[in-house]
């Protein structure tokens, strides 16, 4: 989640919302006035034009989709030598949905056995913020140093994995398109249609195990997409072997009763607020659940927008107060400037991407990088995406027996640990009692037998909180973090 836009998106609200009394669903619904989409401001819907012209000659390989011939993938190889992020086999490209659709991807090849390693596709959240974060802030193949050189991670989870980076929705990153993608659902199909793309394009791939992984409000995208690969594909050429949520935002209506206990110590830290307001969280605890219990009863998006207005102002506001880092709770943010993300590495990240001869060599259509976009995050907070339903797809998943991983990082606010383990208790799968009965244990390095965190697992389904740990485990914890991802890709679902 990108903390610095919550007030940005939904301001409309914010005076109405903080007057509401009512105490029943039926009186707040009641109580709403109409929205005015007609003044939301146009620029928050323009989508990035390309600035050079797009020719065959841009790309290396193109494939035709043999489901869909509105669809193809540019294929792209990336010499390692050029940017030395990796010395791996890379490839970089587009999915092209007739004019209107340009999804930017950069996969990188397993160090160890990519014939037979796994595949990772890889999402950050936002909505509305580059894949490219987890590729140089968290577990990819490098990081960009001050100098702007890349820094090798021995931590990165293609030890053991090919993994794609892949930035959606349209608007982020180097993807862009005249379409407005302003909804997971709509998200998601576009990347269910990406992937038969890629595995189109690399068939001897198609047997080995794929997972999804990715964190914040991919907690969001990854439930619809695998949705769209196991329910709603049923005639899918590859097939999808589990999902890993790090910190994620899934069941909004629980996880919002835990912003105060974590604030106030209940999370294992001291607390962050003063009685006086932890006292007053409480009561803005109990309206934004109301508020959220008509969105899910609805699903629609004038109630949606209405609790993600009130919670995200009652809820955050309180905690921006204290000057501390919403995704690190032990101390202030390192960049504190108005756009910034609190890392001062995402600005290296942002100026690299900017660099020309690194958009040649990967081939972007784009001139402009930016590391989050304000209108994504706009156009889905018009249509109240972040407060609906997709933990009953997490369901799906483990009624399939598809394994299902929840981790967080046990300092993190934003998407905190507490509410990601109410969620998974509360979760209403054919297994819940088991679940919910199974004991919080120890998680221990599998050779130095160091203490990293708590688990709780039953049947393919896992829950670990990871110690020390912010919103960006693999950033706070890498070695943790590679020992939890190898752990799961070994098929030790228990980590047992």
């Amino acid at each position: 989640m990108k903390f610095s836009s919550i007030f940005f998106v939904l301001s409309l609200y914010s005076t109405f919302i903080s007057s509401i009394s009512c105490i029943s669903l039926h009186e707040c619904f009641l109580s709403l006035p109409d929205l005015n989409f007609r003044e939301i401001p146009r620029n928050l819907y323009q989508s990035l034009i390309p600035k050079k012209a797009l020719t065959d000659a841009d790309s290396t390989l193109k494939i035709q989709s043999s489901l869909d011939n509105d669809y193809s993938l540019r294929l792209r190889t990336v010499d390692p030598a050029k940017l030395g992020i990796d010395s791996v086999k890379q490839w970089s490209g587009y999915l092209d949905y007739k004019d209107s659709k340009h999804f930017f991807y950069w996969f990188f090849e397993s160090r160890n056995d990519p014939k037979n390693d796994p595949i990772i596709l890889w999402l950050n959240g936002g909505p509305g913020c580059s894949s490219f974060t987890g590729l140089f802030f968290e577990l990819g193949p490098s990081s960009i140093g001050k100098d702007m050189r890349p820094i090798h991670n021995l931590y990165s989870w293609n030890n053991n994995a090919s993994i794609i980076f892949l930035e959606q929705p349209l608007g982020v990153g180097f993807s862009y398109g005249d379409d407005k993608v302003s909804s997971t659902k709509m998200a998601g199909k576009d990347a269910y249609i990406f992937l038969e793309l890629f595995f189109e394009a690399f068939p001897n791939l198609r047997s080995n195990d794929f997972h999804i992984a990715g964190e914040s409000y991919a907690g969001h995208y990854i439930p619809q997409i695998a949705h769209e690969i196991v329910i709603a594909n049923p005639d899918r050429t590859f097939n999808l072997t589990s999902i890993m949520i790090g910190n994620g935002i899934t069941d909004a209506l629980v996880q919002a009763d835990y912003y105060q206990p974590m604030a106030c110590g209940k999370g294992g830290y001291p607390p962050i607020l003063s009685e006086r307001n932890c006292e007053k969280m409480k009561g803005s605890t109990s309206r934004c659940h109301s508020l959220n219990e008509l969105c899910y009863k609805s699903k629609s998006s004038l109630p949606c927008i209405v609790s993600s207005t009130y919670c995200d102002a009652a809820l955050f506001k309180p905690f921006e107060e204290t000057g501390l880092n919403p995704y690190d709770i032990r101390g202030p943010c390192e960049d504190t400037s108005k756009d910034g993300m609190c890392y001062f590495a995402m600005k290296y990240i942002e100026q690299y991407m900017n660099f020309p001869e690194v958009q040649e060599v990967l081939g972007s259509d784009i001139e402009s990088y930016s590391g989050c976009s304000e209108d994504v995050f706009a156009r889905f907070g018009f249509t109240g995406d972040g407060s609906k339903p997709f933990q009953q797809y997490v369901a799906e998943l483990l009624n399939e027996n598809i394994p299902v991983l929840i981790y967080a990082g046990d300092k993190d606010f934003i998407c905190n640990w507490l509410g990601n383990y109410a969620w998974t208790n509360a979760l209403d799968w054919k297994d819940k009692f088991s679940y919910r009965n199974s004991p919080l244990k120890k998680w221990t390095h599998s050779e130095s037998g160091e203490e990293l965190g708590q688990l709780k697992s039953y049947n393919n389904f896992t829950f670990l909180r990871i110690y020390d740990a912010g919103h960006m485990v693999p950033y706070d914890q890498p070695e943790a973090s590679l020992e939890m991802v190898n752990r799961w890709l070994s098929g030790s679902y228990s980590f047992n």
